[in-house]
């Protein structure tokens, strides 16, 4: 065990502040990170890696990149947090809701979680409905209303939910198979009058990379029409990840209310929550729905928001395309020259790695998934210098930072571990 993690132990539990850091699903420990640029990132001890998780998506521009570290700078020598308003939060809004036609009015948070937990209460509160829907397998932060049937960490260390959530805290949350329509029916027939909202991940990316099957996400909005239900999309990770307008903007649905987290801040902590005036405007202080953050617009991560967002053009989500297709396209063929049975899913600018013969469409099958497999994989190639994300439920992170040279290295690396692999 290393001194630093040893160290940590002592004073943080687990020797980390997220659980799905602690490699408990790829074994080994953790190594800890001294600096990042670009692609690369460099430990403790020195060793440098191909960086695919890049912050979890958040660093879509690569490891500090420049514009945004000057953004921040600039920033700071101002100062770091007022608890007031700022130009800044007024810009990040306005380049939010001119981006995402769904969107007319924006609210600022601190994190993923917070904007999911003010999404629920605001759905609620502006229809008078107690009951949220949502799909096993998808994440929407740590929220006690939202953390069951839970995937990313929470699938990770195999848990349907978590101690210290109260039966009471989940009594009003519906949870139904991804992809399942007949699922969908029958809840919506069941609670259909309850149901203030649905949320659902528009490419569900916290257990593996699935996709929606055709039609399902028109399926949800034409359900949430006829019941007077909420659409709430979660683009958390989608968000200004796989095109301009997120994934609302691929496949040509409006949700009521959607959430945005990871690219925006730039890396640095900032999410929203965003969606029609009407709706929007049931948060205090014009409305009865109470939520309030002292972080909230922080002026240097709306300044990093700021920045990372203008470089976003058409042009630069054609690279990321072109290099996730890249990857994708690599990583199947020297698995099948293996004889290695995976799934590569991909949806514009992410990829996903299943090592299981059919596709994968929901959580079960997710979980169904050799997760021995995935470990192997990321062990070989953690040792030959590329670092994929530590758990086989969550999503390989391509940035404009990476070359294809580097792309290609990686399926090197990964053909020899799909070798070994089927050799035993």
């Amino acid at each position: 065990m290393s001194d630093l993690f040893h160290r940590a132990q002592a004073v943080i539990p687990g020797g980390v502040n997220s659980p799905v850091r602690a490699f408990g699903a790829v074994g080994g420990e953790p190594f800890f990170v001294a600096r990042a640029a670009g692609s690369r990132l460099w430990d403790s001890e020195g060793r440098e890696y191909v960086d695919y998780v890049q912050s979890w998506g958040a660093s879509i521009l690569g490891h500090a990149a420049p514009r945004v570290v000057e953004a921040v700078q600039r920033a700071a020598a101002d100062g770091t947090s007022y608890g007031a308003p700022t130009e800044r939060e007024v810009l990040l809004a306005e380049a939010i809701a001119e981006r995402v036609p769904s969107v007319d009015k924006v609210r600022l948070v601190s994190s993923g979680t917070e904007a999911a937990m003010t999404a629920v209460r605001l759905a609620r509160g502006a229809t008078g409905r107690p009951k949220i829907l949502k799909f096993a397998g998808c994440y929407h932060g740590h929220l006690d209303a939202l953390l069951v049937a839970a995937g990313s960490g929470l699938a990770t260390l195999g848990l349907p939910g978590s101690a210290g959530v109260t039966e009471g805290a989940v009594a009003d949350t519906i949870v139904v198979p991804f992809n399942d329509e007949a699922g969908l029916d029958a809840a919506f027939a069941a609670y259909g009058p309850e149901l203030a909202a649905v949320l659902v991940e528009p490419v569900a990316a916290n257990m593996g990379l699935v996709l929606a099957a055709p039609g399902f996400l028109e399926g949800l909005r034409r359900r949430c029409d006829e019941h007077g239900a909420l659409l709430v999309f979660d683009e958390v990770i989608t968000g200004f990840r796989v095109g301009r307008a997120g994934a609302q903007g691929l496949f040509g649905i409006s949700p009521d209310l959607s959430i945005f987290g990871k690219v925006i801040g730039g890396g640095l902590p900032l999410a929203a929550i965003g969606g029609r005036a009407d709706v929007m405007d049931e948060l205090a202080p014009l409305g009865p729905v109470y939520q309030a953050g002292t972080l909230s617009g922080n002026p240097l991560a709306t300044a990093a928001g700021l920045a990372v967002l203008d470089e976003l053009t058409d042009a630069a989500y054609d690279v990321l395309e072109a290099l996730a297709e890249r990857l994708a396209r690599g990583l199947r063929a020297a698995a099948a020259e293996a004889g290695v049975p995976v799934q590569v899913p991909i949806a514009r600018t992410l990829v996903g790695l299943f090592f299981r013969a059919a596709p994968v469409v929901d959580y079960d099958s997710a979980r169904a998934a050799d997760g021995v497999r995935y470990a192997d994989l990321f062990g070989r190639l953690l040792a030959g210098g590329v670092y994929i994300a530590p758990s086989p439920f969550e999503t390989v992170f391509v940035s404009l930072a990476h070359t294809d040279a580097e792309i290609d290295r990686t399926i090197e690396l990964a053909a020899a571990a799909f070798t070994a692999i089927a050799a035993g």
